[in-house]
């Protein structure tokens, strides 16, 4: 019989960072631009300071951004974005107003042109904003419904309190009484230069492209709106929370256990130790609850990081029945990585899963684009990449075992369930307290 034998790894080389080229503008907005000429397109993403904005505003105002200008209606904006092989969209999350998209590299002074018309004169038109305004009641309709959004709603309020992070899709209720006039006013409140920072990646010479963005954007002006928040609260443990889904066949389990910026020097170490715990397919907890025992098909956990503050959150769909076992098994894994440290061979198997993903996340335009402006948005540039590498390369397996035992013991995570609580809580109950949310 013939066995199989996998090749030695190959040494991790040094990161070899692009050309760039960065400069903060006189309105306030920092330009970063990066060559990547793989292929003849640029990738945009521009993130402005939208904290402690009002939500349904803030959520409805990013879905119509580009409803139209004083000059161009959105079917304009699209039709001209085609004709230069572009598009851009807007999104949301609790820091930024995101805008994202990309386009042909000889377009790009015309793409930074139409985004400068939304970005300085926007309409807001009734009746545009009407269609996005319904649309997104419908898609939060939707999402209510969902086992996985009502699980990560429970759990956002049990990490976050009265922090603003601790809600973050508006009701359906708020959204219908926006009006255009709102999001006018909102728009001329806070979508400001200052703080915002704008990223381009792909076949363009950095300093001329910054020279484009200067004269694209010269008219967007005026001060920033402080929307920076409170530092996150610390996460107090206490009785599992069950949320009441009568008739599930499915239990939605949820942790969140502490965690620490990408600046923090245990961060490294924390990263390789939920990577063996269950940051990805051959982890402990995916090999005991997915491959062992069958209990659930995607088990995952990450590290979530907003501006004011990181959490480490432990997500799994699981059958009602083993709702219980699911998460002994999830203590039972939490208490091992906590307290026994990581093989050798397991550590350095997460060690080159994490160096191989921090590559790929760099290989293409797209992915360095959305490095570049997420570090960008924590104070960060593109030489974190290499920094970031030698640090995975050089922690000790007894770091790894003091930050698992740090920031995973399973006395240290809030727990929340949505599932059947007539036939979990028992189960349940006998593992840990409980306390009922319906």
């Amino acid at each position: 019989m013939t066995t199989n034998v996998l090749p030695d790894l190959i040494p991790d080389a040094k990161i070899k960072l692009p050309r760039q080229a960065e400069r903060t503008l006189a309105s306030g907005l920092t330009v970063i631009a990066i060559r990547r000429p793989a292929v003849p397109l640029v990738e945009l993403r521009l993130r402005v300071p939208f904290g402690r904005a009002p939500l349904s505003r803030a959520t409805l105002l990013s879905q119509a951004l580009f409803t139209g200008t004083g000059s161009m209606s959105s079917v304009d904006i699209a039709a001209e974005l085609q004709a230069v092989g572009g598009g851009l969209s807007a999104g949301l999350d609790p820091d930024w107003l995101l805008v994202s998209g990309n386009t042909l590299a000889g377009g790009l002074e015309r793409t930074l042109e139409i985004l400068a018309g939304v970005l300085v004169d926007p309409e807001y038109p009734a009746d545009e904003v009407a269609t996005e305004r319904d649309r997104l009641v419908d898609n939060i309709q939707v999402a209510l419904r969902q086992p996985a959004h009502m699980a990560r709603a429970a759990l956002l309020k049990r990490i976050y309190g009265r922090h603003p992070y601790a809600v973050q899709t508006p009701e359906p209720d708020q959204v219908r009484a926006v009006r255009p006039a709102q999001l006018r006013a909102l728009h001329a409140d806070r979508v400001r230069p200052e703080g915002a920072v704008l990223v381009l990646v792909g076949d363009i010479n950095p300093d001329l492209a910054i020279d484009a963005a200067d004269k694209a954007l010269g008219s967007w002006t005026g001060p920033g709106k402080d929307g920076k928040l409170a530092s996150v609260p610390a996460l107090e443990p206490g009785p599992l929370r069950l949320v009441d889904r009568p008739g599930a066949v499915q239990s939605s389990l949820r942790m969140a256990l502490p965690a620490v910026p990408r600046t923090d020097p245990d961060y490294a170490a924390l990263q390789l130790a939920n990577l063996v715990f269950g940051g990805y397919f051959s982890s402990r907890w995916v090999e005991n609850i997915r491959e062992d025992k069958g209990y659930t098909y995607g088990p995952h956990t990450s590290i979530e990081h907003f501006v004011a503050g990181s959490t480490l959150v432990v997500a799994a769909e699981v059958a009602t029945e083993v709702t219980g076992p699911s998460l002994l098994e999830t203590f039972y894994e939490l208490g091992r990585i906590a307290t026994l440290p990581p093989g050798e061979e397991e550590l350095e198997q997460a060690r080159r899963y994490a160096l191989g993903t921090l590559r790929l996340g760099m290989s293409t335009q797209a992915g360095l684009a959305g490095l570049a402006s997420v570090y960008a948005s924590f104070g960060l540039r593109l030489d974190y990449l290499p920094e970031h590498s030698a640090a995975l390369s050089a922690v000790t397996r007894d770091e790894v075992t003091a930050a698992a035992a740090r920031y995973l013991a399973p006395a240290s995570a809030v727990t929340v369930l949505l599932g059947d609580a007539d036939v979990v809580a028992g189960p349940l109950s006998a593992l840990t307290a409980v306390e009922r949310s319906d």
